[in-house]
């Protein structure tokens, strides 16, 4: 035998430590300063990130006609998710307790049609002639008030504000025209959104067990903690949007009710629904109620109804919610706006919806993968996230 060694067979699916050796170099890495390579390594892994994120956002407007639906059940089953498990900690069968919510849900939200329907057939042709009164005593106060305007330049800023008013309603509603350019498609992902929906009531967790196994094995644990953590967060958001959607409707309602400012209740309605667009979608609505009061009331009235509106959503943001929930989703204005308005230049109407939630899930599970948090169980502190997702514990004073 010979007494040299034989190499040993190297196996190329072994993980072995990263060689601290440089592989390639050339003459011209020499010049180039340690900063620039740092900066290039960095901004070719954020175009990879870009391009991933890209294609994804492609994916999803190209089967918008299936993501808007699932969305839309996702968001409902964090909606009901409260009073769902309410029923199955109370041993309720699960199928009493899922046809007891969509019954209740479907009775809510058809009485409240009903409603609306009734009081804008009523209060619409009076608020037609009310509207058609103020217009032309707006412009008869321009042609014989100090400004001194013509007919000519009226109609011009007229035409100028209408042209305005319908590229940004264009823009708006480019999201929800595209996901429903025919009734056919909107009856199609309203069914196909109580189904997902139904599903996710009757066995969301096999489904979510069936979803984990699609990770790879030692990836699973992760997976499951970080997506747990961030469904929490999504719970804990739309309760809150929830309450904060009561809230203002009730408040402005009874507002508008009380100063005598048409269709009260679909004002209160298109406030509730709204809300559901963080900041955004309460001042939108609250708008349309001062509208409401300028042109049918006068301008003493819709100044109080600005008072009113202004103060239903202070009062809601900094006394009754943080009372209420004690902080379970404290969301930072800058990055609702920012959110908000990322989603609504990419999807329209659909995408303000969901951005706020989406964004909030991904920053938990990302927050949660990164700090380490699945592997200890503990949750992870509210400094390092945009969205906190428990309650915080209030200091004891030393007395």
């Amino acid at each position: 035998m010979s007494d040299e060694r034989r190499p040993r067979f190297r196996n190329p699916f072994r993980a072995e430590p990263p060689s601290t050796e440089r592989t390639v170099s050339t003459p011209a890495d020499e010049y180039v300063p340690m900063p620039l390579r740092v900066t290039a390594g960095y901004s070719w892994r954020i175009l990879v990130i870009v391009a991933v994120i890209a294609v994804f956002i492609w994916l999803v407007m190209l089967l918008k006609l299936l993501v808007v639906p699932l969305l839309v059940g996702i968001l409902v089953t964090a909606l009901l998710w409260p009073a769902f498990g309410w029923m199955l900690r109370h041993r309720w069968p699960r199928w009493l307790a899922v046809a007891t919510s969509l019954i209740g849900v479907a009775a809510i939200v058809g009485g409240l049609m009903t409603l609306v329907v009734w009081q804008i057939k009523q209060q619409l042709p009076d608020v037609q002639a009310k509207t058609a009164a103020s217009i032309e005593q707006l412009k008869q106060l321009l042609l014989d008030g100090p400004l001194n305007l013509t007919e000519q330049q009226i109609q011009e800023w007229i035409d100028q504000g209408m042209e305005l008013l319908n590229d940004q309603a264009s823009l708006l509603w480019s999201g929800a025209l595209g996901v429903a350019t025919t009734t056919a498609h909107v009856l199609t992902g309203a069914v196909l959104a109580l189904f997902i929906l139904i599903c996710l009531l009757a066995d969301g967790a096999g489904i979510w067990r069936w979803t984990v196994k699609l990770f790879p094995r030692a990836a699973r644990p992760a997976a499951d903690a970080s997506a747990r953590a961030g469904w929490a967060t999504v719970i804990n958001y739309a309760r809150t949007q929830l309450l904060v959607a009561a809230i203002d409707a009730t408040g402005i309602g009874i507002g508008a009710a009380l100063l005598g400012v048409p269709m009260a209740l679909p004002v209160a309605v298109l406030v509730f629904l709204g809300s559901f667009v963080p900041i955004v979608g309460a001042v939108v609505t609250g708008a349309i109620a001062v509208f409401l009061a300028l042109v049918y009331n006068g301008l003493w009235i819709a100044i109080i109804m600005l008072a009113v509106v202004l103060g239903v959503q202070q009062l809601e943001g900094h006394i009754l919610q943080p009372l209420l929930m004690g902080s379970a989703v404290k969301v930072h204005p800058l990055a609702v706006v920012l959110v908000v308005a990322g989603g609504a230049m990419i999807a329209g109407i659909p995408g303000a919806l969901f951005a706020v939630p989406l964004a909030a899930f991904v920053n938990v599970v990302a927050v949660t993968l990164g700090s380490g948090s699945w592997k200890t169980g503990k949750k992870t502190p509210d400094a390092d996230l945009i969205w906190s997702t428990v309650p915080r514990e209030r200091r004891r004073r030393n007395r």
